[in-house]
């Protein structure tokens, strides 16, 4: 199963350890988003850097649509069903679900940028704000399925 990582803060007071992690994750900045095979390396990197991002597992629906509207290549084109097909020999659909299942990751389609630049959400994150965990009804940690409705909102 794949991990959907959301960086949710920015760049001001980060103490250095804590913005090399995020630099590993490949979370260079607020709204970036980047999808993790989910093993034990990658979960104690995100519960080091907890406060700063959410995650969850991230559907099949929800990758396809992060890869059509915000996968990038170099030079800012966006990713197209064309190149996909063209690189990997596989559509869009199949590729999602590969990444999903932890069979494909983002590396195996060459010139693809290993993360996405997201909006804000739309009507904005939780009631309780940056300051609290997704469990008491906040922002920021782990999520589960409900990373997918977040990600909806900001693509």
């Amino acid at each position: 199963m794949a991990i959907a990582v959301i960086r949710i803060k920015g760049k001001v007071n980060v103490k250095k350890e804590v913005e090399k992690t995020l630099q590993l994750l490949r979370l260079y900045r607020k709204h970036h988003c980047t999808i993790m095979p989910n093993r034990k390396e990658i979960i104690g990197m995100l519960k080091k850097v907890d406060r700063y991002i959410t995650w969850g597992e991230i559907d099949e629906n929800i990758l396809k649509q992060l890869l059509e509207k915000r996968g990038r290549l170099p030079g800012n084109k966006k990713l197209t069903q064309e190149y996909i097909k063209e690189k990997t020999g596989k559509n869009v659909e199949d590729v999602a679900k590969e990444i999903v299942d932890g069979k494909m990751t983002l590396k195996d389609i060459p010139g693809l940028k290993q993360f996405f630049r997201l909006k804000p959400p739309t009507k904005g994150f939780e009631r309780k704000g940056m300051k609290k965990p997704f469990s008491l009804g906040g922002v920021f940690g782990y999520r589960g399925k409900n990373i997918n409705s977040l990600l909806e909102r900001m693509i």
